[in-house]
Formats: C-alpha cells, sequence, structure tokens
C-alpha cells in the first residue's frame, strides 16, 4: 500500500474535508482541544467541502477546511508546509474575517459565535523550548492571566517538534499528529491505528483509491508545494551571498584602512598610499 501525503493541500483537503467521513474531522477536532463526553464534538457541517474530482483552486501551501458545529462554533482548520512572511497576520485576519463574516450587520452582533483556529505546520514557528508541538494561544488579563474574552483562540501544531515513533503513540492527538506527518512515506497502516477511524483516514489516503484524474491534482498540488520551497532557498541562498559579499567588501575596506594607517607612520607620501590602498583622501 502507498499513501497520499497528508501535508499537501489537495491530500489534506480529500482526507479532513471529506463531506462523506465526517467523523475524521470531528475526531481530529476534538483531540486537538482535549474534548470529551458531553463537551465532545457530535456533528458538524463542512463550509467548503473537498469535492471529487476536482478541487476549483490548489493553493501553493495553504488550505482551510471551514466548519461549524453544533453549538455554532466555527472551526478553521490551515495547513501550512512553509513559513511565509506575515504568517501570524494572515492566520489572525482569516479567523476575524471569519469572525465578522457571521452576520451580515453591525447590530446583530450578539448573534457572533466563537471561532477557533487550527494551524498545523510544517516548520518551527515558535523558538522558545517551553512551547511543545500543541500550544494554544487565548487573550488573557495581564494581572489575574485569566481568560475572560474567548470569541477567537488559536491552536497551533508544529509538526518538527513531533517526533513520537509508532511505538510510542498515546491518545488520539498523537496518532492522529503521526498519520499527518508520517502517512505519506508508509506502506501499511500501524497497528495502534489499526481503528474505525483512522483506518478510513487511511484508506481515503490510500493511492490506489484515486482516479487518474485525482493523481493528477495531487502530483500538481505536490509540484506546487516543491516549487515554494525552492522559492524560499533560493531567496534565502541570494540573501547569504548578498551578506557574503558585503562581508566581503567590508573586510577589503578595513584591511586597506588598517594597511593606510602603518604606511601614515612609517611616513609614506599619502598619493602613494592612496595608489596603494584605493582608500580616499577623506578616509586617510
Amino acid at each position: 500500500m502507498q499513501f497520499i501525503d497528508p501535508r499537501s493541500d489537495y491530500a489534506f483537503k480529500r482526507i479532513f474535508g471529506n463531506d462523506k467521513a465526517h467523523d475524521i474531522l470531528i475526531s481530529f477536532l476534538n483531540a486537538v482541544m482535549g474534548l470529551v463526553g458531553d463537551k465532545s464534538i457530535k456533528t458538524v457541517v463542512i463550509l467548503n467541502p473537498y469535492e471529487a474530482p476536482k478541487i476549483k483552486e490548489l493553493k501553493h501551501s495553504f488550505l482551510d477546511v471551514k466548519c461549524t458545529d453544533h453549538r455554532d462554533v466555527h472551526y478553521i482548520v490551515e495547513m501550512q508546509v512553509e513559513y511565509v512572511k506575515g504568517f501570524i497576520k494572515r492566520v489572525v485576519y482569516n479567523s476575524s474575517k471569519t469572525y465578522v463574516n457571521q452576520i451580515e450587520k453591525g447590530v446583530d452582533y450578539p448573534k457572533l459565535n466563537e471561532v477557533i483556529s487550527i494551524n498545523i505546520l510544517d516548520f518551527k514557528m515558535f523558538e522558545d523550548e517551553r512551547i511543545g508541538y500543541l500550544s494554544h494561544h487565548l487573550v488573557k488579563e495581564a494581572e489575574t492571566n485569566l481568560s475572560y474574552i474567548e470569541e477567537i483562540s488559536y491552536y497551533f501544531i508544529e509538526l518538527p517538534k513531533f517526533t513520537k515513533k509508532e511505538n510510542e503513540l498515546e491518545g488520539a492527538l498523537e496518532k492522529w499528529v503521526f498519520f499527518i506527518k508520517n502517512a505519506g512515506s508508509l506502506d501499511y497502516i500501524p497497528k495502534d491505528l489499526e481503528v474505525k477511524v483512522f483506518k478510513k483516514a487511511f484508506d481515503i489516503a490510500n493511492r490506489s483509491n484515486m482516479s487518474k484524474e485525482e493523481w493528477e491534482l495531487y502530483d500538481q498540488s505536490l509540484v506546487l508545494i516543491q516549487d515554494q520551497r525552492g522559492a524560499v532557498e533560493a531567496a534565502m541562498e541570494k540573501g547569504l551571498e548578498k551578506g557574503m559579499e558585503k562581508g566581503l567588501e567590508k573586510g577589503k575596506k578595513l584591511a586597506g584602512l588598517e594597511t593606510a594607517r602603518k604606511l601614515l607612520q612609517l611616513g609614506i607620501d599619502l598619493k602613494i598610499i592612496r595608489d596603494t590602498t584605493g582608500i580616499t583622501e577623506e578616509e586617510l
């Protein structure tokens, strides 16, 4: 067996935005937020579901599944494979837009419901070692550290920080994070994931269950990801080259100044010093 990589745009929406497999998304949401029993999500409505065999737009590294639960809480579930400038601002913008767009007129603001943004990142966002692979961000009162404004909150899952092996997994959250990070490189279903909801996710991700057109869309999404990663790497290399060039120029300038200083101490003619070192008369 071979499985498509859930981190790609196409695969992520095919699995978690599947309107015929709400139990997958529900299980994932409950796991992320630690909801159990009466507090757990029972039903969801996916606002922009995956539609086979075509997806209207394949974005480079960003895809969202917007849904509401039985309490009318709105969820935005996003997969982001590369860091882009202003990423956090975009997360806040998308969440705020979802919050405001629930109503048409300002007078209806009492009808606004909570928005929860869940962001799965294939890169490290927070370098602080105290922040684990899952972090939850809220608005809190500065003195008491208590949260009274819960209209919008944010969860971040940083895949590079999750390093557990398949025989070390505990609980549904770790199993889902392992699935998202590793399914694309597996050729079997791990023993601890051989339960109904995970088997269904693997079945949807199974390459043999895809049509030729679906496979081409998936392949296209991978190419777009690689193109963006290539662009990021090229930009970094270019920046490094410019930095090295500036460093060399600065080094040459400092060496010239030091040589000029020594020649001045020896009483060498200024014109000879300028011609030898390239130092200007003002610098001398």
